[in-house]
């Protein structure tokens, strides 16, 4: 028989997750699991997530459930007034200390500004970015509507902080380093899918957008020693002919490998596995779940010093940090990982490092932030 002491405290924990794809929908899953270990959680999604006019792609993914959650509860419609109070109504239904909810747009907005509006508990939001990459009018605005419903607020790192207190300048936060995606080397692989084969490799993985710098890497390539094979592997959204344009022009299609388009999950630890590193050479960020899969594979990863990221790869130690937007700078960076690789160790080096990276760490910053203990 349960006792007081041994009651679980109750959570809700609102964002997407199996069988939604991407990075913040496996976070969300593994956020529940970790969570589960201290408290009792139900997980609730989304019934419908993006229209079809805003998203065209297919954004489910049912070929892998190695994410899933049993039990999640599917009843917000996130552009449908009526599901969104029926999804606050069942929420205090099973009265919660505490709501955590996933923000990384604000076309989520008016959505959460309904749900938190209806709430009896208190909210913390989890920022995976405070504002979006690409900037558009009234995002501000609209990131302030939300957010401002919030108790508490866990950041990913030091300037997504510092963009926190520019709306909110009296919010209650902590900065937690993103956790790390282990999960994914235990993801069984069933797939045709087995990149190139070369002595050395590098790997650029995930949606290709200008902000992440593809293009300063490709011709960074031009002066790398011909022996390295960058692997790109990831969705272009339409934009892959300007570059196959640019890999030809620079004459590396002999050293370059284009894989279009989203990768399940199974075929992920193909890609992680095969490479040396794994480069990061935004030009601009926050954080990156992509060096958390690296890490996850104890793989270093090479990347540029922008937002959040020299918070997460010690130079030297679990990658190699380099100056953004200079193919020169990240040639030199690569080609700097390759003289330490002989001498360092950097997969002892990211086991490490690990623990700051933990979910453990994670679900301690949410219990100290909020006294659930």
């Amino acid at each position: 028989m349960e006792t007081a002491d041994t009651v679980k405290r109750k959570i809700v924990l609102v964002g997407p997750v199996y069988p939604f794809k991407g990075g913040i929908s496996h976070y969300t899953g593994l956020m529940c699991r970790a969570l589960k270990q201290r408290y009792e959680v139900t997980m609730v999604s989304y019934s419908m997530q993006y229209p079809r006019l805003l998203f065209r792609k297919e954004q489910r993914d049912f070929g892998n459930d190695s994410f899933k959650i049993e039990d999640t509860e599917y009843i917000i419609n996130t552009a449908d007034i009526f599901s969104i109070r029926k999804a606050a109504e069942r929420i205090n239904e099973i009265s919660p200390e505490l709501v955590i909810i996933q923000w990384w747009h604000p076309y989520f907005a008016p959505c959460y500004r309904i749900l938190t509006g209806h709430l009896k508990s208190r909210v913390l939001f989890v920022c995976h970015n405070v504002f979006p990459h690409e900037r558009f009018p009234f995002d501000r605005a609209l990131t302030k509507m939300a957010l401002k419903r919030g108790d508490y607020f866990i950041l990913h790192s030091s300037k997504e902080a510092e963009e926190l207190q520019t709306i909110m300048p009296e919010a209650a936060y902590r900065v937690n380093m993103h956790p790390t995606y282990s999960e994914f080397k235990t993801v069984e692989n069933d797939s045709e899918a087995v990149p190139v084969d070369q002595a050395s490799v590098l790997l650029f993985f995930g949606f290709v957008r200008p902000y992440k710098g593809l293009k300063v890497l490709i011709e960074a390539m031009s002066s790398i020693p011909e022996i390295v094979h960058l692997n790109i592997v990831g969705d272009f959204g339409g934009s892959k002919e300007e570059y196959r344009h640019l890999i030809s022009d620079l004459h590396l299609t002999d050293r370059i490998s284009v894989r279009d388009g989203y990768v399940p999950d199974r075929e992920v630890g193909e890609y992680f596995e095969r490479c040396d590193a794994v480069v990061l050479p935004y030009l601009d960020a926050t954080q990156s779940g992509i060096a958390q899969i690296a890490f996850g594979f104890e793989k270093p990863v090479i990347a540029t010093t922008v937002g959040g990221l020299p918070e997460v790869v010690r130079d030297g130690e679990t990658g190699v940090l380099c100056e953004p937007g200079d193919p020169e700078e990240l040639s030199k960076a690569i080609q700097r990982f390759y003289e330490l690789q002989k001498e360092t160790d950097f997969a002892a080096n990211i086991r490490a490092d690990a623990p700051r990276f933990s979910w453990e760490h994670m679900t301690d910053t949410i219990a100290e932030l909020t006294g659930l203990y």
